[in-house]
């Protein structure tokens, strides 16, 4: 029976001491044998079995995850959303990614608290203007919300920048008014609740050590719990997709890097919308607690710590600070890093590979929370037809042999 939230279960709960509500989703033993396989407990993992099972009719799934639902980049990102890339391809991904977070508290009946207060992309230099204004009007030709507005209209939207006073003066930005924020974790625990209904098995603490194939085949995946048949094995590992592959034979084109963010204490509402800047790299909005979240850039080197190095917290804070003078004397609460996927032209592999029966989701690099639903139901397509969505057919893996990239470093609004 679908559980539902809605005011009368709220109260009906609370005259029991909110000790009566039922568990959001089992928490089964592995089966010997699945259709379908997915590694990844994140929210793009976890969206997919759901859209296997509510879309495509298959109901012996299982999601695999090593740790806690959520408990890897879904968890550990700051939550910006939104489409206004600048090639078609990315555009339409994200674009659906975007449609779909616009109806998902409802489609799931979870409050995922999605909150519409738009994205500012700041311009610094000369150079920044003619790309922001050129990817201005590509979104403009695919249908995206998306408009360049000046200093003056930038000081009405976030009247605490300092927009002339700095080293890098603000000479305009692009807004999508329709971006904005969700809480991340509450997505995975929505796609969760509803993929176990349908019968996905959702099994967490089970680490993938090796996925198994013969002949060209994947035949299952090696776990901390045994082995699991399966022949359709979806891989949804974020930083560790690489590692995995390689127990398949198979060699991804990613560097896993990590990235970090921040955490302040808790202030009044100061800032209604979420601003980025490229050149100075550091991005930031205001949660509902009122603590600011800040988002930093990927340490210069590999790596596969979830912590990152402390140059870059300066360098983030100390831009800021520039940006936005009255947070000089404000603490810091905490601060934590995401490892990172990123491929050769910033832009993700939604893919089947050479082993049958084997797909890959990964690559997304600082992108991959504003793509989780748009994400899931492609890749939930392309493994139940062994074939790809249009939406992800441009970001196959092979494109890195044909030469046909996607090339988004300057587009992402961030510097890998």
């Amino acid at each position: 029976m679908k559980k539902k939230y809605s005011i009368y279960s709220l109260v009906k709960n609370s005259l029991s001491d909110n000790q009566n509500w039922k568990k959001m989703w089992r928490n089964p033993e592995p089966r010997k044998f699945y259709d379908v396989i997915i590694v990844g407990g994140g929210g793009h993992g976890l969206g997919t079995a759901y859209y296997l099972a509510k879309e495509h009719g298959l109901k012996n799934i299982a999601v695999i995850e090593k740790g806690w639902l959520g408990g890897g980049n879904t968890g550990r990102n700051t939550t910006i959303i939104r489409s206004n890339y600048l090639w078609d391809e990315s555009a339409h991904l994200y674009e659906h990614s975007l449609k779909l977070w616009e109806n998902l508290s409802s489609e799931l009946n979870y409050n995922i608290m999605f909150s519409q207060r738009g994205v500012l992309n700041l311009a610094h230099n000369e150079h920044d203007v003619k790309e922001i204004r050129r990817r201005v009007s590509a979104n403009k030709l695919n249908g995206i919300d998306s408009e360049w507005v000046d200093p003056h209209q930038i000081k009405k939207l976030v009247p605490i920048m300092n927009t002339e006073n700095c080293r890098y003066p603000v000479l305009g930005a692009s807004y999508q008014p329709r971006a904005g924020v969700a809480r991340h974790d509450a997505v995975a625990w929505g796609y969760a609740m509803r993929a176990d209904e349908l019968g996905v098995d959702i099994i967490q603490n089970c680490e993938v050590k090796k996925i198994r194939t013969a002949k060209g085949k994947v035949q299952g995946v090696e776990t901390s719990k045994g082995f699991i048949r399966s022949n359709r094995v979806g891989v949804v590992a974020s930083g560790h997709t690489s590692v995995l592959a390689a127990t398949a034979g198979i060699k991804l084109p990613l560097q896993s890097k990590a990235l970090q963010a921040l955490v302040s204490e808790p202030i009044k509402p100061v800032i209604n919308t979420v601003v980025m800047s490229n050149a100075v790299h550091a991005y930031v909005s205001q949660s509902d607690k009122g603590e600011l979240v800040i988002g930093a850039g990927t340490d210069g080197y590999n790596s596969y710590t979830q912590r990152g190095g402390y140059n870059i917290i300066e360098d983030t804070i100390r831009a800021i600070v520039e940006l936005y003078p009255i947070f000089g004397k404000m603490k810091m609460l905490r601060q934590w890093g995401g490892i990172v996927d990123i491929t050769p032209d910033a832009s993700p592999i939604l893919s089947k590979c050479e082993v049958e029966g084997l797909y890959f989701n990964c690559g997304w690099g600082t992108g991959g929370f504003k793509a989780t639903p748009g994400s899931a139901n492609v890749f939930a397509h392309t493994i139940a037809k062994n074939k790809a969505h249009k939406i992800n057919a441009p970001f196959s893996v092979d494109r890195f042999v044909s030469g046909r990239l996607v090339d988004e470093h300057g587009a992402a609004a961030v510097a890998h």
